[in-house]
């Protein structure tokens, strides 16, 4: 995919989405929750991928602008970032996470979609009403682990 397509696609796409949403949420007067998926590479670099890098980071500067300027509706804006998700991205869906089969992450697997689907319903619960402009890392501890790691 092109530079271009990663932000018509990654920060275009949510932008318009989340306009939509907000101007609805603004017109009812109840607030709401907008919640962005990004990615972990929006806050570490992919090698050799730079401009999907760039538009992971341009989506959680998004995030953090949206918050600011939708707080006054009481309309919460977060992100979630999911690393090594068992997907058809990855080839894989959730049965295919096995315990003990991803060495790199700290947790030693794959995380599943259910996984990123309970944080995002927590984002959309009373639980994270004092919780807005955060882009929130669900990798496994892969973002805690450097070259030294070494799960043995």
């Amino acid at each position: 995919m092109s530079g271009a397509r990663f932000f018509t696609v990654d920060v275009d796409g949510a932008f318009l989405c989340s306009q939509i949403a907000a101007r609805q949420m603004v017109k009812q007067g109840q607030g709401g929750r907008i919640i962005n998926i990004t990615s972990v590479h929006e806050h570490t670099p992919l090698p050799d991928a730079s401009a999907y890098t760039a538009a992971k980071h341009a989506l959680g500067g998004l995030t953090k602008a949206m918050a600011l300027e939708l707080v006054r509706h009481k309309i919460l804006v977060n992100a979630v970032a999911p690393g090594a998700i068992a997907t058809p991205m990855n080839g894989m869906d959730d049965g295919d996470v096995k315990p003990d089969a991803e060495p790199s992450i700290p947790l030693r697997r794959f995380g599943t979609t259910h996984e990123i689907a309970s944080l995002v319903v927590w984002l959309c619960s009373e639980g994270a009403n004092y919780t807005t402009g955060r882009s929130l890392i669900v990798d496994g501890g892969f973002m805690l682990a450097n070259p030294q790691f070494n799960p043995e």
